[in-house]
Order: C-alpha cells, then sequence, then structure tokens
C-alpha cells in the first residue's frame, strides 16, 4: 500500500509532517488543525478520533465540542487542542514566569473568575494566559480595567489556578499592606482612642487595614477554610485556618495592628468595639466570586487582647441533596429505609465539626414535601433551608431548647429537629413528640451509635420509652479523603495489611496516599467525606434497649444484622483508595472494634 505525506501548520512553530495512509484522508477531511495536533501528541488513537469525526459529520455539532462531551480529552488537553487549531501560542505556564506588577493589572476577581493572569506588559500590549483564549468578552474586560492590548496565550487551567494562588495569596497581600503602612514595632506602645478606631476601620477600601482584612477572609474562602482564628500574640499576631478539620498556619500580622484589625472586624460584625471585657457574637455577610457567604464572628476576651473566630459559612452551597451528602449505595439505603417510618426518633452522634448537621440537612431536604410541616430548633441556625420553618436558640430571652420545643408542639408539625439533646427537659418533650406521631430528627454527643442509647437514659428517659421510639442511632466521622492531583499506589506493610484484615490473602492490596503538591498545599490531602455506623432499630434492638442490655451488647447484636462499624466503613475508604490508615487513625478509635 502506497503513502503519501501530509504537512500541516500547527502553532506557529513547526510544521508536522507525517505520512498517512489513504484511508487515513478521511478523517484528515474536516478540522485538520485538531486532528494534526491530535495525532501529532498521540492524544487519542486513530479508531477513537475517526468515530469522533463521524459524530461530526453526522451531528454537525463541532469536534471540540464532541471531544469534550464524550471525554475523550481532559481539560488540559482541551486547551491545547484549541491553542494549536486557532494558531494561538500555549506555553507551559509557571508562577515564576509571571511579573508581579504585570498580574496586579487585574483584580483578584477577575482573575479567578475567568482564570487568566497577566505575564507581562511590552509596551501597549499585555501578554495575559488564559484557559479560555477565545473567550473575547474576557480580553475586552481585561483591556478596559489595564488600558493595554491583550495578546492572549493558553495554559492549562491547572497552571494558571496555582499562579493566581501564588501572586494573589494572602500572605503576599499582607505583606503589600504591612508595607504600605510603613509600620514600625514602637508603634504598639501607642493607644488609639475608640473614635480615631471607628474612622480608621471604616475608610475606603484602599485603606490598607480593609485590605488586610479583605485578603485574611477571601484567603480563608479560598483555602476553603471552615473557620478562621485571629490570635493576639507577641511579637505578632498568628492568623490560622482551619481546612478540613486541621487548624494551619496563614499569617503573621505585627501586633502593633491587632487593636485595628480588630475593630475593623468588629466594626463588620455590628459588634461594640468599646466593650472588650465580655465575649461578643456578630455576623458579616458578604460576597465573593458570585458566592454568598455569612461569617459568624466571635470575639474572647484573652491576655494580651481579643482573640477573634470566624465561622465561614457558604450560603450558595445550599443543596444539600442526601445523595450527595451519604454517597455509599449501602449507607444511603438503610437512611432512606429509616426515614419512611412516619413518626419516632432518629439520633446522630459524633464529636463537634463531624458534619452531624449537614447530614441532617440532607434529610430534612430530603423530607421537605408540600404535605409536610417541618420545624427545626436551632443554637445556631447556621443555614436558611426554604420551604422549612426554622428557630434560633435565644438563652438570654428565655428561648431554650424546652420552651422552644413546647411553643413547636402547637404549631401542628409533622417533623421536628432538634439541633441538640443537652438535658432532661429537651429529651422528654422530644420522646413525647416523637411517642405522639412526630419523626423528631436530632443529634448527640457519644462515641458511637450504640452509645446514643444509654446517653438518652443516663438523661433520665426510661429505657422502655426509649426502645418504643428509637428508629435507629448514627454515628458519623469525617475523614480527609486523598488529593487527585497528587495520588499516588503505594504497597503497603505487613502492619497494614494486617489490619485490613487480609493477612490470609494470597495478594498483596494496592493502597493510595497523597505525596504533597500545590492544590493541597502539600498535605497529600483535598476535602472531606463523611462515614458512618447506622444502627437500624429492629425489634430485637428494641428488647434488649428495654430490658436494659449493654451498649456493647446492643452494639454486638447490631453487626449481626448487617451493622458496618466505623472501622468498618473507614477500612473500605482506605481499599478503595479514597483515604489512608493514617487519617483513619486519626478520628476513628481503631482499638475498640
Amino acid at each position: 500500500m502506497s503513502f503519501k505525506p501530509t504537512g500541516r501548520y500547527v502553532d506557529g512553530d513547526f510544521r508536522l509532517i507525517r505520512l498517512f495512509r489513504p484511508s487515513d484522508e478521511v478523517i484528515m477531511q474536516t478540522h485538520d488543525d485538531v486532528v494534526s495536533y491530535i495525532l501529532q501528541k498521540n492524544i487519542l488513537d486513530k479508531n477513537s478520533l475517526q468515530k469522533a469525526v463521524e459524530e461530526h459529520q453526522a451531528s454537525g455539532q463541532s469536534l471540540i465540542s464532541i471531544l469534550k462531551k464524550n471525554n475523550l480529552v481532559n481539560e488540559n488537553q482541551l486547551t491545547e487542542i484549541i491553542a494549536a487549531s486557532n494558531k494561538i501560542e500555549f506555553i507551559n505556564l509557571s508562577a515564576d514566569m509571571v511579573d508581579p506588577m504585570a498580574a496586579h493589572t487585574v483584580t483578584y476577581e477577575l482573575a479567578t473568575q475567568h482564570n487568566i493572569i497577566p505575564i507581562k506588559k511590552e509596551g501597549d500590549s499585555l501578554l495575559v494566559a488564559m484557559s479560555e483564549p477565545l473567550n473575547l468578552a474576557v480580553r475586552d474586560q481585561i483591556e478596559m480595567r489595564a488600558g493595554c492590548r491583550v495578546i492572549p496565550v493558553a495554559a492549562t487551567p491547572n497552571a494558571i489556578k496555582q499562579a493566581v494562588r501564588y501572586h494573589f495569596n494572602v500572605q503576599n497581600v499582607t505583606r503589600q499592606a504591612i508595607a504600605s503602612m510603613r509600620l514600625k514595632q514602637d508603634v504598639a506602645k501607642d493607644r488609639l482612642g475608640i473614635r480615631e478606631l471607628a474612622i480608621k476601620s471604616s475608610r475606603v477600601a484602599d485603606d490598607p487595614i480593609t485590605k488586610l482584612v479583605s485578603s485574611i477572609i477571601t484567603g480563608a474562602i479560598d483555602a476553603r477554610a471552615s473557620d478562621i482564628h485571629i490570635e493576639p500574640h507577641e511579637p505578632d499576631m498568628r492568623v490560622r485556618y482551619r481546612i478540613d478539620g486541621l487548624l494551619r498556619d496563614a499569617i503573621s500580622v505585627p501586633s502593633s495592628v491587632q487593636q485595628e484589625i480588630v475593630s475593623h472586624i468588629k466594626i463588620l460584625a455590628d459588634m461594640d468595639i468599646s466593650e472588650k471585657r465580655l465575649a461578643q457574637d456578630g455576623h458579616i455577610a458578604l460576597v465573593h466570586n458570585g458566592h454568598e457567604y455569612d461569617l459568624r464572628v466571635s470575639s474572647l476576651p484573652a491576655v494580651g487582647g481579643e482573640k477573634i473566630v470566624c465561622r465561614i459559612l457558604d450560603k450558595s452551597a445550599g443543596n444539600w441533596s442526601l445523595d450527595r451528602i451519604v454517597t455509599s449505595a449501602d449507607d444511603n439505603q438503610k437512611f432512606r429505609s429509616v426515614l419512611k417510618n412516619p413518626y419516632g426518633m432518629l439520633l446522630l452522634t459524633g464529636p463537634t465539626g463531624s458534619g452531624k448537621t449537614t447530614t441532617l440537612y440532607g434529610v430534612l431536604q430530603l423530607l421537605n414535601t408540600h404535605e409536610r410541616n417541618i420545624v427545626t430548633v436551632e443554637d445556631p441556625v447556621e443555614y436558611s433551608l426554604e420551604g422549612i420553618t426554622q428557630v434560633q436558640i435565644n438563652t438570654v430571652a428565655g428561648r431554650t431548647f424546652g420552651s422552644a420545643l413546647r411553643s413547636i408542639l402547637r404549631q401542628d408539625p409533622d417533623i421536628i429537629f432538634i439541633g441538640e439533646i443537652r438535658d432532661f427537659e429537651t429529651a422528654e418533650i422530644a420522646v413525647s413528640a416523637a411517642l405522639t406521631g412526630h419523626l423528631v430528627l436530632s443529634t448527640l454527643h457519644t462515641n458511637d451509635a450504640a452509645g446514643a442509647i444509654s446517653r438518652m437514659i443516663n438523661l433520665g428517659i426510661q429505657p422502655f420509652l426509649v426502645a418504643s421510639v428509637l428508629l435507629g442511632a448514627v454515628a458519623q466521622r469525617l475523614v480527609r479523603t486523598t488529593c487527585p492531583d497528587c495520588k499516588q499506589p503505594y504497597t503497603p506493610s505487613p502492619d497494614e495489611v494486617d489490619e485490613l484484615g487480609l493477612a490470609d490473602s494470597t495478594e498483596t492490596p494496592q493502597l493510595y496516599h497523597g505525596t504533597g503538591c500545590n492544590s493541597c498545599s502539600n498535605t497529600g490531602f483535598q476535602q472531606r467525606k463523611a462515614i458512618y455506623e447506622i444502627l437500624v432499630a429492629s425489634q430485637e434492638i428494641q428488647r434488649m434497649i428495654a430490658d436494659g442490655k449493654s451498649d456493647d451488647a446492643i452494639k454486638q447484636q447490631a453487626i449481626k444484622e448487617g451493622m458496618k462499624t466505623l472501622r468498618t466503613s473507614g477500612l473500605e475508604q482506605v481499599l478503595n483508595g479514597t483515604t489512608t490508615l493514617q487519617e483513619l487513625h486519626r478520628v476513628v478509635d481503631m482499638r475498640t472494634e
């Protein structure tokens, strides 16, 4: 069979000279720049490419759209293909290639929203790295902002995100703010009056203190932090973020501006800046990158000054789908089975910050229909749920869990969610509600699912009443998931194999761990996932509760009936590469099972 050469101009740097069989001409008849680049880079085999071209000819859709729709190429490859087919230069971007002065010709919001970063300025031209270099509207925005003609170059989305993160991170912004204030440590000895502080904290957005506070808050949001800790220390004030359940150092700020920063935050949170002796609470509403956030601010007088802690709540993340929260098919089915009961009590247990409220919000969203009246009593109400009446506890005004529940029972509820059962009064009313035809959802602080039973009895509820109302008890933990960008396989040690219960297996399992990268701040983990221990109150377990059997006996019976313990659920996640044994040891007491 004969061959003939085909040449094609690709990206301005070289010509593609390849030999193709005559049968390959069918592929080369359309989008030959795209096809040539794909073949030259070995992105797809010819059979897959042929099918994509045939679909393009049959449907009329662009070849690039078909490649994307069918997941034939990843995001990075797609960017390269688009650049090559449109004669746009593609670069392997790194943070050190970017001129810091050029980077800040656009705002951080513009850079993150459209995933762009200016690289350098040459005369009246600005070289801009873009993940979507054909987006003319974004190019116009940059030109209007920078006053320069934009020359786009293509770069992978991840490379641009890392460059933006480096040049706009909280540390760099903080250094700029501190430098602009020309701070001296001697200033710490000066005591500014309250009126002067208020004026300073109310300045326009270009004020250094405003910039500094803004960078601390937006830096925490971009780092996916759940809390911001601003702590008084000498000689520097420490700022830490809680990310995936663990605190990480963010920045250190000279203590000379500590008072101004605290006062500025308190003004934003509508708190009394003149009161430094008592703890206060407030909140800040803001919009960042198109998302609405609510910051719950708490101040605490301490040695050296006031400590500020801000809880970050993403109001835009209100899609509380149980399928998204409880991803295990078996656990999801057990939840749905329990929730089919029209009345009774479901208890979630676990330490603070283990995701109990989030899971229950998913349950409420599943149960939320026009035919049901759902009322919650919470302290505090963290997120607003559409179609559900939510009551905020206010102990100062005398609105406790007990008093609120009494009022709720006169509101004809079908489902009642109690933020936490803390005392006999709340437990008694909750049990009474469950006995009289209501579905009651609540949380407790116990180590495992069976422990919820003894906790209710210790609060003063009779065992036969607990047995009568209990539908199920669920223990929950959050484990950090292995970073997908630096996830690597490894062969476990003999001790790890034994812990996995595979010592007798003829094959050694393959586990995964994160090696650390920029995406996960070199931790090896990104985000978290819930694992569950779901105890369904069968007739036998109800009988054991009424007879006063121990937690261990009830737990063993539940295991016989198919309950997966936290340890078992966690080991499943380790074996499928979602997390690591070390992370599981951090959140689950492996010795008790």
